[in-house]
């Protein structure tokens, strides 16, 4: 951290800030290469408790007909009823339930992921990159993310052994606080 150099000084309420965030994803495809895409439509909302980590939480929620993996004729094939169901099931969401510090810098954030309409709990490792003060004053957060999911477990099954089940989740996330 650069400006904020403790915990206790992260506590308040966040909003995602879309600009400076990115959430990814990465699978295998025909078992030999990898597919790699990002959401580009999101927003979020986070309240951090320095004092008691355990007492923070966030919600996030997540367009997905905003896919993109820079192909075309994919990200169409993503956002069908094969996959995602766009259509269907507009967003994905993840409320979290639980946070658990893990040491100085890294959390576990657990909470109710829902895709393709199922909800399902997963739980995303964080680490805090940094907290630094923008030229207006509003305190930034940074934080880097990860989770392994299995996207049958949320109903998506299209593909047997041609698309592979785990989908590795990557999140670079920055936050404002708003109090």
């Amino acid at each position: 951290m650069t400006t904020t150099t403790t915990l206790s000084e992260l506590t308040g309420d966040y909003v995602l800030d879309s600009a400076r965030t990115r959430i990814g994803f990465v699978a295998r495809a025909a078992m030999v290469s990898k597919v790699r895409g990002r959401f580009d439509d999101f927003e979020g909302a986070a309240h951090l408790d320095g004092d008691d980590p355990s007492r923070s939480g966030a919600r996030l929620v997540i367009r997905a007909t905003s896919v993109r993996t820079g192909k075309q004729k994919c990200d169409d094939h993503l956002r069908s009823a094969d996959f995602l169901d766009a259509e269907r099931y507009p967003t994905i969401t993840f409320t979290s339930t639980g946070v658990r510090q893990v040491d100085a810098t890294r959390f576990e954030v657990t909470g109710d992921l829902t895709v393709h309409g199922v909800t399902q709990p997963a739980t995303v490792d964080f680490e805090l990159t940094g907290a630094e003060r923008d030229p207006r004053g509003d305190l930034r957060v940074g934080f880097k993310g990860s989770a392994i999911i299995n996207r049958k477990d949320w109903g998506v099954s299209w593909g047997g052994l041609l698309i592979g089940e785990k989908v590795a989740l990557e999140l670079d996330v920055a936050v404002t606080r708003r109090s």
